[in-house]
């Protein structure tokens, strides 16, 4: 794999395969170094190197959410469940490799290292003989554009950014007009920065998520509350064109208007408190909203039951439906 193979030569530079194409020269050479190291004898080089190596994570990440997906549109839906079950146990390797080092068992390290490059060769050996030639051959150059758009958001390996691809400037996908093929009608649809959705999906997700929204403009007058079973602070219908300051108990006023008054001056885009409310432990968090030219737009509230949050230790990796 020290050479490109003829198909990948041919493309343009920024292409997101030769970008894939660039990170295994990356990920071959952080493989040679860290094999070369001993653990015992210089930690700091190690760690550093394996810092790095640990960025493949970004790599996985453009193939699960970019790449698949427009394969699986293709009707080929193996890389979606072979692939990224192996990109796991990769990932499961290098959390073995933390835990060995916050333990202090050095010793495990060197042989962990060894299987994740004998993991990551492989890897790259199924991708140049078959992920990325039937990749090239089933999906078209718009493809490939739009799939670069997205690589932008999750970002790469390589210590500076792959030229632009196509060479033109960057378009954010909540400002891309062009027509996308979707499995779905876009008829009836908000769009969205990140999608579409229709309204009805927009407040079942609103009502089914488990917090308090409430979102205030930048006139100080409530515009949206989410309606859900469970609100920690009952709301209805009537504070909606309400002024804010008389949405809140007498005792909080003063704070809600200190904070609207700092977001709005800009010195502030954040503040939070927790309570003890009826046996419950209660995170209120407020956040300044502002566009793009960074003019205040207005204020959400989110208020969120975390008392079963707080009781949360180790890991829980499995359904436990039982």
């Amino acid at each position: 794999m020290s050479s490109w193979p003829e198909y990948v030569t041919v493309l343009p530079e920024g292409h997101p395969v030769k970008v894939y194409f660039e990170e295994n020269q990356l990920v071959q050479s952080l493989l040679s170094e860290i094999c070369a190291i001993d653990v015992q004898d210089d930690f700091e080089l190690f760690f550093n190197v394996f810092n790095q190596l640990s960025s493949v994570e970004k790599r996985f990440t453009r193939k699960e959410n970019q790449l698949f997906p427009y394969l699986e549109k293709h009707g080929w839906t193996g890389p979606s469940q072979g692939m990224w079950a192996f990109h796991d146990e990769i990932r499961d390797l290098f959390r073995e490799v933390r835990s060995c080092i916050e333990a202090k068992s050095l010793n495990k390290v060197t042989r962990i290292v060894k299987r994740i490059a004998g993991e990551l060769f492989h890897l790259m050996e199924i991708e140049e003989h078959r992920l990325f030639p039937n990749a090239l051959e089933l999906l078209s150059e718009d493809d490939w554009q739009e799939m670069r758009e997205g690589d932008m958001e999750i970002g790469w390996m390589l210590a500076e950014d792959p030229v632009p691809y196509p060479a033109e400037e960057y378009v954010h996908p909540g400002e891309d007009r062009r027509k996308r093929r979707l499995p779905f009608s876009t008829d009836d649809r908000i769009r969205l920065d990140e999608g579409y959705i229709s309204t009805e999906q927009l407040n079942l997700m609103l009502q089914f998520m488990p917090i308090d929204l409430t979102y205030v403009d930048e006139n100080d007058i409530v515009v949206f509350y989410n309606r859900g079973d469970n609100r920690v602070f009952p709301r209805s219908a009537g504070i909606i064109g309400r002024e804010v300051k008389f949405c809140h108990p007498p005792k909080s006023v003063d704070s809600v208007l200190q904070i609207l008054k700092e977001f709005k001056k800009g010195t502030q885009d954040k503040a939070e408190f927790w309570i003890n409310f009826r046996d419950k432990k209660i995170h209120i968090r407020y956040f300044a909203i502002r566009d793009k030219a960074g003019v205040y737009k207005g204020v959400i509230e989110m208020s969120q039951d975390i008392t079963e949050i707080m009781k949360i230790e180790g890991q829980q990796r499995l359904l436990d439906w039982g």
